[in-house]
């Protein structure tokens, strides 16, 4: 780790908070904290850190959430979630996200500063920005804002829609879809993720977003 990697903190708890920029910054890492999911994905996405630590429960947007938009605007930064919820589902949704780790509360910043470290040793590829910079997503409004107007989203349309736009250019098998937008489990028939997407692309079109789903068919579906 060197001196000039940087943190993003993620966490509306002020103690914890500040707890959390105290001892990264005890690492050597130059630390940039906020509490608001909205203020995380502005800050973030225009200058991403080296690494992020997100608290899932958030009073204006779940972590995740904010996980997916960031992954949307091209931000490749590793991401370590925090949560007090520790079951196998709560895990994967987490992982699916866009997630690369997961701490669950209460913990030893011990533990965070070594699981920190390893992300870092990662090595992550530089960020790549979506094609044009086209797609603007809010993951506390969970909208789409396009040159026409802002729409609203479903959550699980806010997570199709993120998950297309962390890849643009590239097929995502339906699976991958399925994964990303429902808990882990859940039985989602081949007619309601399609649905799921007509919708989608209606938003978009009322948006004004310059972004189409395609489907790829008998594979999945790709955002051009």
């Amino acid at each position: 780790m060197t001196a000039t990697a940087r943190a993003g903190v993620l966490e509306d708890d002020d103690e914890l908070r500040g707890l959390l920029r105290s001892a990264l910054e005890s690492e050597g890492l130059a630390v940039q904290a906020t509490a608001s999911g909205r203020e995380a994905v502005r800050i973030f996405r225009d200058d991403p850190p080296d690494v992020l630590v997100v608290d899932i429960g958030l009073p204006d947007a779940d972590g995740r959430d904010v996980c997916q938009a960031l992954r949307a605007h091209g931000v490749a930064a590793p991401v370590l979630f925090l949560t007090a919820r520790d079951t196998l589902t709560d895990r994967l949704s987490g992982f699916h996200a866009g997630g690369d780790d997961y701490l669950t509360k209460p913990f030893a910043l011990a533990e965070l500063l070594v699981r920190v470290q390893a992300l870092l040793r990662r090595g992550e590829a530089p960020p790549r920005a979506p094609e044009g910079g086209r797609l603007v997503l809010d993951p506390a409004a969970h909208a789409v804002l396009g040159s026409k107007a802002t729409v609203m989203l479903t959550p699980t349309e806010f997570r199709l829609l993120a998950a297309l736009a962390a890849r643009p250019g590239e097929v995502l098998r339906r699976s991958t879809l399925v994964s990303a937008a429902w808990p882990d489990g859940a039985i989602v028939h081949q007619n309601t993720l399609d649905a799921f997407l007509a919708r989608i692309r209606r938003k978009l079109r009322e948006a004004g977003a310059d972004a189409i789903i395609e489907t790829a068919r008998g594979i999945g579906y790709v955002l051009r």
